[in-house]
């Protein structure tokens, strides 16, 4: 009989019959390993039931796996819908959009209770113990078209319509299909850890692990200003019949996308506008400090904010946190890496010197740091406050009170950005607020930079587990919560960044994430960037 050889993660090579299964070859791995959740050979994520007929390296994927992570949470997803709709008939499950540590989810067609929760984690609980089967179809673009609009999710069969390919993937969980627009696991076993947290107007979050909770179920914090400035988002597009991505895209095929587009700007505007309204009431205010994760728009903001301020009388003086980083070689560990991140990177005494001194009157020179040269300087015309003038202060600590200590609380004033997308690509997908700021940061650091696209998506990683660490645990210290995102941006960023995501070569460890993220671009239509306007926040990132 012809043997193939399979060499496995640990190193181990071991002889397979010609033709064998991963499945086959998965079952006999997870004999010592219980928590494969998906499977690469030769560096290609493929099907369980696909054969193998040649000598092949292969990967297995667990949460702690991007692409795991993606599958597990793609999985739990459908778990979800198929368990409502098993133990409540005749209703609909709506993904809207991700919040901290899960996804928030709204049933329609009945009225849920919180007692109904323990209903739906019963059933939940017996599609994994009883180990479903997630089968996955090629089908005719034609067929998949006829399945949505049969099941009247018209958005879904548009989005196919949109789809270039002939031959269209779905999967089935029992006796229901979906898609998730991620690759799925064989089977449902290992998708067993989850919770669910009933939020009212039947709307639950999904809470699932990951690997920046080691793994475990993370206890839910509600940020009710996050969901609420996310539906008002939604509501906004409602008015605009431009829910889901078919309707932006019949905006920009009919002609009416630069419509579309001014009138985002005007509603971003007019959230700024409310914030300036608030700080000119609150006479203590002196510091405002504008924080957020990378690539949310903190420059623009703070510009577009003291542009209002200044109409209600007021001076400002902007305060970039990053021009407080201390020396390069006070920020080096052992291994040479830099710290960018933490707070100990930042001159935090001479930060709070120089509020204070501000504050009190005093004129100063404000520091200007040097990424080229990776040195502080200072500026050589001083700054002063004077009657109706206000610190706007801008950075990746600006909610974490250790870095203002010494500022009064009743002085500060915290803005938090995020760059949420309430358009929904259908009813069970959304735009990930990381995709959207991931493509920002390359077209931006690529543009002002020359930073090579595998470069900005290898330091993204630590990039985000920095704000795990030092942003997202002060969220609930925000007085407000700014959404900087626009419902049509990715369009816009799609004639950008395709180009540069396609530069990235097969032979890259990148690789595989450039396609993922061109293959999230494919159901967007391109929009001109001249209709975007020279102060959009958009401006920031292209040019």
């Amino acid at each position: 009989m012809q043997e193939i050889e399979i060499c496995f993660p640990n190193g181990e090579k071991k002889k397979f019959p010609y033709g064998v299964s991963v499945l086959d070859i998965t079952n006999e791995y997870e004999k010592q390993n219980h928590s494969i959740i998906g499977v690469k050979v030769n560096k290609e994520i493929v099907s369980m039931q696909e054969k193998i007929y040649k000598d092949s390296t292969i990967t297995f994927l667990d949460l702690f796996d991007p692409y795991g992570y993606r599958m597990y949470q793609g999985a739990l997803k459908f778990i979800f819908e198929v368990a409502v709709k098993d133990v409540f008939k005749n209703v609909e499950v709506y993904f809207l959009h991700s919040v901290p540590k899960g996804i928030m989810t709204e049933i329609k067609g009945i009225e849920i209770t919180k007692e109904d929760l323990s209903k739906i984690k019963k059933e939940m609980a017996n599609i994994i113990q009883n180990d479903e089967k997630i089968i996955k179809y090629n089908i005719l673009k034609k067929d998949a078209i006829l399945y949505y609009e049969k099941q009247n999710q018209l958005e879904k069969a548009l989005n196919i319509h949109n789809n270039p390919n002939e031959i269209v993937s779905i999967y089935k969980l029992k006796n229901h299909y979906n898609y998730f627009y991620t690759d799925m696991p064989y089977h449902t076993r290992n998708i067993d850890k989850f919770d669910l947290k009933y939020l009212g107007d039947n709307s639950i979050v999904l809470v699932y692990p990951s690997s920046r909770t080691n793994g475990l179920v993370p206890e839910y914090v509600h940020y009710e200003n996050i969901v609420k400035t996310f539906l008002e988002g939604k509501k906004w597009l409602k008015i605009m019949h431009s829910s889901y991505l078919p309707d932006l895209n019949k905006e920009i095929s009919d002609g009416k996308i630069k419509d579309f587009i001014e009138a985002s700007e005007l509603v971003f505007n007019e959230s700024i506008s409310n914030v300036a309204k608030i700080i000119q009431k609150e006479k203590q205010i002196k510091v405002v400090l504008i924080s957020g994760p990378s690539s949310t728009g903190k420059t623009t903001t703070m510009k577009r904010l003291s542009s209002y301020l200044k109409a209600f009388g007021y001076n400002t003086i902007p305060i970039s946190i990053d021009d407080y980083y201390k020396e390069e070689i006070e920020r080096k560990d052992e291994k040479g890496n830099i710290d960018y991140e933490s707070l100990d990177a930042i001159d935090v005494s001479l930060f709070n010197e120089n509020l204070t001194d501000l504050l009190s009157g005093k004129e100063i020179y404000l520091p200007q740091y040097d990424f080229t040269l990776q040195k502080r300087k200072f500026n050589t015309i001083p700054v002063q406050m004077k009657d109706n003038t206000l610190l706007l202060i801008e950075g990746l600590h600006g909610l974490n009170d250790e870095l203002t200590h010494q500022i009064p609380k009743e002085a500060k004033y915290k803005i938090y950005l995020s760059p949420f997308i309430p358009l929904g690509i259908d009813r069970h997908n959304y735009v990930s607020t990381v995709d959207l700021r991931l493509l920002r940061r390359i077209v931006r650091d690529n543009r002002d930079r020359g930073t090579d696209v595998s470069k900005t998506i290898q330091l993204w990683q630590s990039v985000r587990e920095g704000e795990e660490k030092y942003i997202f645990p002060f969220i609930h210290q925000a007085n407000i919560i700014v959404n900087t995102a626009y419902a049509f941006e990715i369009g816009v960023l799609k004639v950008f960044v395709e180009p540069l995501l396609y530069s990235v070569k097969n032979d890259s460890p990148y690789y595989e994430e450039a396609r993922r993220l061109l293959d999230s671009l494919r159901n967007f239509y391109p929009i001109p960037s001249e209709y975007v306007s020279k102060d959009s926040i958009l401006r920031e990132f292209i040019g």
